[in-house]
């Protein structure tokens, strides 16, 4: 640790480990669900028990992220962070902004507002102003430091993004096309947009400390996401278009754009491989590494290739709504951001803690019972979502029919292997990022 105000991340991260594991719970309940559609059903029926994991999902990858975000932001910059007091503040309100909305689920029955975003009122006020708090912090820090590279730059403009685009959730509309229209700005250009500037400013940083890959290098690759996300991530929006009563043209557009929306991804997880290759990750910084070659390996298979085989308009006019679109989901977020929010907690947790950067077996342990859980629970989802499209939407078998019939044994395993592999993965991360540097932590030698 460089700055004393890099310690603001730690906070961050030990939260959202805990929201983490909480989604991941919800997650399993609601796979529960599908094999046994009863259970629970009277407490905490299904559309609830989905709300809560989908929005938990949210707020621990954005906790995670901006706790990233305040370290790296110092040492890149090379200047304390603006305002510690602001800092806690934001994490505060966007804590109570979101056990507020999960109260709101479970007791109240209220949510409003789109998929991902059903913070009933008044916590969407609260996230507005946590996120306000958090973009005057950056922006102060980068004003006072007077100094911008590109890996700033990026996460800067990733974060204004992020931010201005939420507010579109605070006005409904009693249209249901135009609702959603306006809703696939706040998802796509979340995920597909600033999301990924945000993503590629934090593997760009990760991958400098962990291989020594010339900034040179990684400053280009920022700079065609850049180019890529304005030109193909906007225009490609249109791929989300086809069925809500958009003109007809979006199906083309949306279709050529979102092709070229993966290349930027295929082209760092490229040189990151190469730059590991020159220059081997130290022992000391193995689970980090395992990290970020996880989200370069699974950024480009669940967001670009799963992403792309359902993109194409001939396709997704079958297979829009079925479990198809889950797997993507699962794989998309979880190897693009979730796996990324990691590798930046265990890079920068062991240096906050004054610990070095010692491996623990438990975090190389929850790394690949995490990576077997998701790619597993990921194939169980397409094969579910496959049967889905062929008897329900080619053949017309009735819905429920082929629900309980044949989807729930595929969503069986969906949730065995979620429970087995991936929960166990979970609980260890967090368990980790909790022990790293005290006493009771267990660490493999620095050989191993």
């Amino acid at each position: 640790m460089t700055y004393r105000t890099q310690r603001l991340a730690e906070p961050y991260f030990l939260a959202a480990a805990l929201l983490f594991v909480l989604q991941v719970v919800f997650g399993l309940l609601i796979a529960a669900q599908y094999v046994w559609p009863t259970l629970l059903l009277d407490t905490l029926p299904f559309n609830v028990g989905r709300a809560t994991h989908l929005n938990l999902l949210v707020f621990w990858l954005l906790l995670a992220l901006m706790g990233a975000s305040y370290y790296l932001l110092a040492e890149e910059a090379e200047t304390e962070i603006l305002s510690p007091a602001m800092a806690y503040a934001q994490l505060a309100l966007l804590l109570v902004a979101g056990v507020g909305t999960l109260v709101s689920f479970w007791f109240a029955g209220v949510s409003r507002g789109k998929p991902f975003t059903e913070s009933p009122l008044p916590w969407p006020w609260l996230i507005v102003a946590g996120t306000v708090l958090f973009l005057v912090n950056v922006v102060g820090t980068l004003i006072k430091a007077k100094r911008l590279n590109p890996i700033t730059f990026v996460l800067g403009v990733g974060m204004v993004g992020l931010a201005l685009t939420y507010l579109i959730n605070l006005v409904p509309s009693a249209n249901l096309s135009v609702d959603y229209f306006w809703w696939w700005w706040i998802i796509h250009l979340w995920v597909e947009g600033f999301w990924e500037l945000i993503a590629a400013a934090l593997a760009a940083f990760l991958l400098i400390k962990l291989t020594g890959v010339a900034r040179a290098t990684m400053y280009r690759w920022l700079y065609v996401e850049v180019t890529l996300v304005l030109v193909t991530g906007i225009i490609g929006i249109g791929h989300h278009y086809y069925w809500i009563g958009t003109p007809r043209y979006w199906l083309l557009w949306g279709a050529v754009f979102s092709a070229f929306e993966p290349l930027p991804i295929a082209l760092m997880a490229v040189d990151a491989f190469r730059s590991m290759r020159e220059r081997p990750v130290a022992a000391a910084d193995r689970v980090p590494a395992y990290f970020v070659i996880g989200t370069a390996i699974g950024h480009f298979l669940g967001a670009g290739v799963w992403g792309f085989a359902m993109t194409l308009p001939q396709i997704n006019k079958w297979t829009h709504g079925t479990q198809v679109t889950a797997s993507h989901g699962h794989f998309a977020f979880f190897g693009a951001f979730g796996l990324l929010a990691l590798a930046a907690a265990f890079y920068m947790v062991p240096r906050l803690r004054a610990a070095g950067a010692v491996p623990s077996r438990r975090g190389l342990w929850s790394f690949w019972l995490m990576a077997a859980g998701m790619l597993s629970m990921v194939l169980a989802f397409t094969i579910a979502g496959v049967v889905q499209t062929y008897l329900y939407r080619l053949l017309g078998m009735d819905f429920m029919t082929v629900r309980t019939d044949y989807v729930a044994f595929w969503m069986f395993w969906v949730w065995a292997f979620g429970l087995v592999l991936f929960l166990p993965g979970t609980l260890l991360c967090a368990w980790d990022l909790f022990a790293i540097g005290r006493a009771s932590g267990p660490r493999a030698p620095a050989e191993a």
